[in-house]
């Protein structure tokens, strides 16, 4: 592939886990900054290659559209074989692909409709509600993921030597709501390989970039 591919992302959003990936994969790469609620010429330029307008969404030199999070990182691990993933024939590649297409399965969803409740019940306390039930949903997922994972006292998700891009989606789902705190009570082990993965310094700007210290997903 000649060229570099250009990622259109938002701070705090879901293309911080793709950024983490190209990073450590030593992918050169151009970045748009774009926020999907407000109008804006890059919102407009995003829209023309992914109508819906969601971040992250990929252009690969040829002009192929890569949109949806866990196609990007597929694809790029197609790129780099035995890189951030069990290797096929590995007996814990199974648990990856299943955990890797779990968040954004069963967790994701929770912010697509808790974030803009209004869109789908009327009235504030029905919103509140709706909203409330979204973080439940989200705790009981992140407790399932414990479950099934048992990660390790410092060790990373899977039990392998080195993290994966599952750690990676881990440390960036965690920062969302309702928080590392609340996510602890029932997943403390998946917290703990979060804050193992943020505390390497080679992602260390890039969670500054997208989750500064007074970082607040409401």
């Amino acid at each position: 592939m000649t060229g570099k591919p250009l990622l259109y992302g938002c701070v705090g959003c879901g293309s911080a886990v793709v950024e983490a990936a190209l990073i450590l994969l030593g992918e050169d790469y151009d970045y748009v900054e774009v926020e999907p609620w407000t109008p804006s010429p890059a919102l407009e330029d995003l829209c023309a290659l992914n109508p819906l307008g969601q971040v992250p969404t990929l252009r690969l030199p040829d002009g192929t559209v890569l949109t949806e999070t866990v196609a990007i990182l597929l694809w790029l691990l197609e790129r780099h074989p035995g890189a951030l993933a069990p290797a096929p024939g590995d007996p814990r590649r199974p648990l990856f692909l299943r955990w890797l297409v779990y968040l954004p399965a069963a967790i994701y969803p929770m912010y697509t409709v808790g974030d803009f409740c209004d869109r789908w019940v009327t009235g504030e306390a029905a919103q509140a509600e709706l909203k409330q039930a979204t973080i439940d949903r989200t705790l009981a997922c992140w407790a399932n993921v414990e479950a099934g994972l048992a990660p390790t006292p410092g060790g990373w998700a899977l039990g392998t030597p080195d993290w994966t891009v599952l750690d990676l989606y881990i440390a960036m789902l965690t920062r969302w709501r309702p928080g590392r705190g609340a996510i602890r009570t029932v997943a403390p082990g998946i917290v703990a390989v979060a804050e193992k993965v943020e505390a390497d310094p080679r992602l260390r700007a890039l969670w500054d970039r997208h989750f500064p210290a007074d970082y607040d997903d409401p």
